[in-house]
């Protein structure tokens, strides 16, 4: 059974931001109806005691792959306005519940903890990171707390191959919190027991932490022969992607609840599709970004540029799910109560309605993995005629396909 394929309008037209507490045991109650997500939430008191082991304890890393480094002209920094815009958009939300839930009267020190997971190089999580602090402080003052507004300590999460060199030098000179580097796999526990107050992600939750096993094996009915996702494949490999999905959000949950405090927050900014279709003639006609890299690499096979054989051999870990699908995943986990889910679009300035512009945009993201499985000398090309499939069907570019 073939699912349909997707447009890029669809793949990228909703940023959803799920709010979350964390449901947990309470000393002080008996159980504390807790959050995750956008986190707002009442925050049990948890008296801390940092050892020097509670920093290694991320476990070794599946994927490797990056945002390219730097600032250069093709950095993921010059290039992930798009990205930044549902930060934008989500700003108010995210004020709007810490006001409200954020319970500045269970802090057990004078010191709330933060963490970003998927910080890439920094750019778009300083905004992130300065928004949620600046509400914090906020709420200090409305409850006529000034004299006893905590330090902030913000711990920037991505893989160890991440370029932090690159976020530490750029970090804002006025921020008003201590910055600390936390290399790991978010899939895995990386902060001390009921540590951490504030746990965000934005842009980050579609990537997988492997590629599912089946749709590389070729003995297998979910093999992904001819292609580099799951977007109009057979349904095995759709199954197949859906699955190493919940597996790993999962994953995730369960490390984030440990690390929670009880009642502690969480803002998840997850890139999606807007409802799960199955029927290839009802929507979802025109090929979207991941397809289209693949038809660019079988165009280079075709000129003997690389083998068919490598591109058969891979497959881009990344899966946009749906509302329902996310939710179910949420509440089977039973760690979290869902506080609001939200679903708006990227505003239109961020839109990428030029080809130019969208093929740096897909690069910044896409050319290290590309570059660990098919060698960096194809690169230009290979974007090069990313750009030219985008020029020559306008369809693809409409303001309304990056919503």
């Amino acid at each position: 059974m073939h699912i349909q394929a997707h447009t890029i309008a669809e793949i990228y037209k909703m940023a959803q931001l799920y709010g979350m507490r964390r449901r947990c045991q309470s000393r002080a109650f008996s159980v504390v109806r807790s959050m995750l997500s956008c986190s707002f939430g009442r925050v049990e008191t948890h008296q801390v005691e940092l050892r020097p082991r509670a920093w290694i304890l991320h476990r070794p890393i599946i994927g490797l792959h990056t945002m390219i480094g730097g600032e250069g002209p093709l950095s993921y920094a010059h290039n992930s306005s798009y990205q930044r815009g549902i930060i934008d958009v989500a700003k108010p939300i995210i004020e709007d519940e810490i006001t409200k839930k954020f319970d500045i009267s269970q802090l057990s020190s004078n010191s709330v903890w933060i963490a970003d997971f998927g910080c890439s190089t920094g750019h778009n999580s300083f905004l992130a990171m300065q928004i949620i602090t600046k509400a914090i402080h906020h709420k200090f003052q409305l409850e006529r707390l000034i004299s006893q507004i905590p330090d902030f300590y913000v711990f920037f999460n991505d893989q160890v191959t991440n370029d932090f060199n690159t976020l530490f030098r750029s970090l804002p000179l006025e921020r008003h919190y201590q910055a600390i580097g936390l290399p790991g796999n978010y899939h895995a526990r990386l902060l001390p027991k009921a540590s951490l107050h504030f746990a965000f992600s934005s842009w980050s939750l579609q990537w997988l932490s492997q590629v599912p096993k089946a749709a590389a094996d070729s003995n297998s009915p979910a093999w992904n022969k001819g292609r580099v996702d799951y977007v109009g494949a057979r349904q095995e490999v759709y199954d197949a992607y859906s699955s190493q999905y919940a597996n790993d959000i999962q994953t995730f949950l369960e490390a984030r609840a440990e690390e929670l405090v009880s009642g502690g927050l969480m803002a998840l900014l997850v890139p999606a599709v807007p409802t799960k279709h199955e029927d290839s003639n009802t929507s979802y006609k025109n090929p979207t970004d991941l397809p289209l890299i693949g038809s660019c690499l079988l165009d280079m096979a075709k000129k003997g540029r690389l083998s068919e054989a490598k591109i058969d051999s891979f497959n881009i870990p990344a899966y946009y799910t749906f509302p329902e699908e996310l939710k179910a995943i949420i509440e089977r986990n039973g760690s979290y109560s869902i506080e609001r889910m939200e679903i708006f679009d990227n505003p239109g300035k961020y839109a990428m309605t030029n080809a130019r512009v969208r093929a740096s945009i897909y690069r910044a993201v896409f050319e290290e993995l590309l570059t660990d499985n098919f060698g960096g000398e194809i690169i230009d090309e290979l974007f090069d005629t990313y750009r030219q499939k985008l020029e020559a069907s306008p369809a693809l570019l409409p303001p309304e396909n990056d919503k």
